[in-house]
């Protein structure tokens, strides 16, 4: 059983709903099923779930029904358990192949009696098109692949460990030597694997590399699949895009360049083939700021972007074997950077943030720039090499009065050490921020 940080909010949305399902999304493989039912096992006494994909009379009857009491009949005819209430959770997998619940659901939540919880895929990309959307009748929880933490506890590294990590994040104290070496093998080790929940469960239990790469090409074949079934007339671009994401991340400055998809230079071509990859949470968009200042969002430019893979497990696995095997080893004399800023962007998104990068002419580059519920703006610098101190753009922009930028973090694989406003943090603490 694979521990998850999203237990919590689950338990929390239960707690405190008032008239509201909860809609899970997140991309395919990374364990919603799986969770939902640990959660209805652990807190309801009964549980229906009705999957619209595997159970096509079921489908059959939900795009047949017009009103509350139409879904409350065919819910119970396919539901495989007593519907008691107040003691029943009822799953809907696979909305998106019957939107309309999505829909009716204010009229069942209104109903009273149930819980509801729906789920899917591809739900960033397929629900946005709802003509009514029932605002203020649906709790969304953002599920994200297994963080490195999550990770460490799949591997038997339990939670005391970063309890005692993140007192040496906040003192800004050096970690013992041993636990560091330990935490910094693991992070190789999550460099490979990645997040999702199969190809992790393979590891543990096989340690066998060559089987995890099977599962996570397999992922990779199932994304493409998606892309054929759900665009079918942009598919061909989107599959490009998709495949050129590890190359274009390992170029200098890591921005992705339009003109490698088919030659020709020109954003607005493509434009809705990016936002289907981010929406459909296959990929993640890190987008240049124009200052790196409070607020972030206002100085966005959406022309400039680095795309990151959803999972870094799947860009090891497109990237091929002798990646692997370095990465394992811990050979930092390759240049990594891309799969160590991939990791960085899994993390910030998966704690809540909003990565952006910083690139100027004169200044330099900042990989990622952050900014806190309470408007601080962080940059941050991810080094995979023995150079973790060669920082210019950081030290410019540190040094520009009008940013109001306080503190800044480089994470690499040294162990933690502070030099006036920059904090030095081993790569593990990434998701300590």
């Amino acid at each position: 059983m694979l521990k998850r940080k999203i237990v919590k909010s689950m338990e929390a949305w239960k707690k405190n709903k008032t008239r509201q399902a909860l809609l899970v999304t997140g991309a395919r493989q990374i364990g919603k099923t799986y969770i939902i039912r640990e959660f209805a096992k652990n807190n309801y006494a009964h549980f229906v779930e009705i999957n619209l994909v595997e159970n096509d009379q079921a489908l059959a009857a939900f795009n047949q029904v017009q009103t509350s009491e139409d879904y409350l009949v065919a819910i119970s005819l396919f539901a495989g358990d007593e519907l008691v209430e107040n003691e029943t959770l009822i799953f809907i997998d696979e909305v998106q192949e019957s939107k309309e619940i999505v829909t009716a659901i204010k009229f069942l939540v209104d109903r009273g009696g149930y819980d509801y919880v729906l789920s899917g895929s591809l739900l960033g990309v397929e629900l946005n098109n709802i003509k009514s959307f029932p605002v203020g009748y649906l709790h969304t929880i953002d599920m994200f692949p297994l963080d490195f933490e999550e990770y460490c506890w799949a591997r038997g590294v339990g939670s005391p460990v970063f309890e005692e990590l993140r007192i040496h994040f906040l003192d800004r104290t050096i970690v013992p030597d041993y636990l560091h070496k330990r935490l910094l093998k693991l992070f190789h080790e999550y460099l490979i694997i990645g997040g999702l929940p199969d190809p992790i469960q393979v590891f543990a239990r096989d340690l066998d590399v060559q089987k995890v790469r099977a599962v996570q090409d397999d992922i990779v074949a199932l994304y493409k699949k998606d892309i054929s079934k759900y665009k079918e007339n942009r598919a061909r671009e989107i599959k490009r895009i998709f495949d050129l994401i590890p190359a274009e991340l390992n170029h200098k400055n890591k921005k992705f360049t339009i003109k490698s998809i088919d030659g020709v230079p020109r954003f607005d071509r493509y434009e809705d083939d990016f936002l289907w990859l981010v929406d459909a949470n296959v990929a993640i968009a890190v987008y240049n700021v124009g200052e790196p200042r409070h607020p972030l969002l206002l100085s966005a430019d959406e022309r400039q972007f680095k795309l990151f893979l959803s999972d870094v497990g799947l860009m090891a696995s497109m990237c091929g074997l002798d990646v692997t095997r370095d990465a394992m080893t811990g050979n930092t004399s390759v240049n990594y950077g891309s799969f160590y800023e991939n990791v960085a962007a899994q993390e910030l998104k998966a704690h809540g943030y909003t990565p952006y990068f910083y690139k100027d002419s004169v200044k330099g580059e900042l990989d990622f720039v952050i900014e806190t519920r309470q408007g601080q703006v962080f940059p941050l610098e991810i080094k995979s090499g023995k150079s973790y101190k060669r920082h210019n753009a950081l030290s410019n922009v540190l040094s520009t009065t009008n940013y109001h930028i306080e503190q800044a973090y480089v994470f690499c694989e040294r162990n933690l050490s502070t030099n006036q406003r920059i904090t030095y943090c081993p790569i593990y603490m990434i998701g300590f921020i």
